[in-house]
């Protein structure tokens, strides 16, 4: 009996100090990095992000059954159940009904959200699991920073004010995901007429070297002039297969065509990752 308790001790500590090394392992790996996964989460947005720091964020988590849960797994360590930053962009429930359950399994510090009214079912459900969570609620206007640690932060770019009775669309919260010369413009379901007032504010300071195609790759969204200023090396389209809306459009694919600028798809190539140093900007 003794000999087996010993035994039992050892496999104990041994599975500890492998655990604790595989930890130190990834927490070296993650040093100076910043890393912006586009969960295939089928027709909807859902952005995960983790910074140098190891601080994450959520922006919006997908519709309901597109499994972010099992997506956040393959982003996550399994022992991970917390998140700092959720970013509901807008009440639409292919971008927050998945983030009712996530509310659910991980403790969150901050949301952050437009004040657009969300009067569907999902919307109040998404409400109702916010107030149980007990994060604190930050309503998102232009210019504030999300400072993320490691010199990685979140600029929100839009909107520019209170919005209670605007489009859901016109009113989605569009962010600038910046660190050290490197930047993700996540512009959600933002339309033309929002991509060409950030131009006319912004101007070049938009250049970005990822950008997550607005609305999926519709024809409302990815207007030439905001496309021309932020001049990306990559567009990203989160979307589903086979969608009944047919994104992404064939205008918004002749645009990127026009610009020369490489296309990824979760559709096509699932899950998708981007990893910056600082300096540039690669796929994983």
């Amino acid at each position: 009996m003794h000999s087996s308790r010993v035994l039992g001790s050892g496999i104990l500590i041994l599975a500890l100090a492998c655990a604790a090394i595989w930890y130190a392992t990834v927490r070296e790996d993650r040093t100076g990095r910043m890393t912006v996964s586009f969960l295939d989460i089928g027709q909807g947005d859902a952005i995960f992000i983790e910074a140098p720091s190891g601080r994450q964020v959520l922006i919006d988590g997908g519709p309901a059954g597109g499994g972010i849960l099992r997506k956040l797994s393959t982003v996550m360590p399994f022992y991970d159940r917390s998140i700092d930053v959720i970013i509901p962009t807008h009440p639409d429930a292919d971008h927050i009904a998945g983030l009712i359950p996530v509310l659910s399994r991980y403790e969150v510090a901050y949301i952050v959200h437009s004040d657009v009214a969300g009067d569907t079912q999902t919307a109040r459900e998404l409400m109702a699991a916010m107030h149980r969570e007990g994060a604190a609620d930050i309503v998102a206007q232009r210019g504030q920073i999300i400072d993320l640690g490691g010199g990685a932060y979140l600029e929100i770019l839009s909107p520019d004010r209170s919005v209670p009775r605007l489009s859901t669309n016109d009113a989605c919260v569009v962010t600038r995901l910046v660190y050290g010369t490197t930047a993700f413009i996540l512009s959600c379901d933002a339309p033309q007429a929002i991509e060409k007032y950030l131009v006319a504010l912004d101007g070049s300071a938009l250049r970005s070297n990822v950008l997550k195609a607005g609305h999926h790759g519709s024809r409302t969204a990815s207007a030439p002039l905001f496309v021309g200023i932020v001049d990306p090396q990559w567009v990203v389209y989160s979307r589903g297969c086979g969608n009944s809306y047919g994104f992404p459009h064939k205008e918004t694919i002749d645009t990127m065509a026009r610009f020369n600028i490489p296309v990824v798809d979760t559709c096509k190539e699932g899950s998708i990752t981007f990893v910056s140093d600082g300096r540039s900007v690669s796929r994983r």
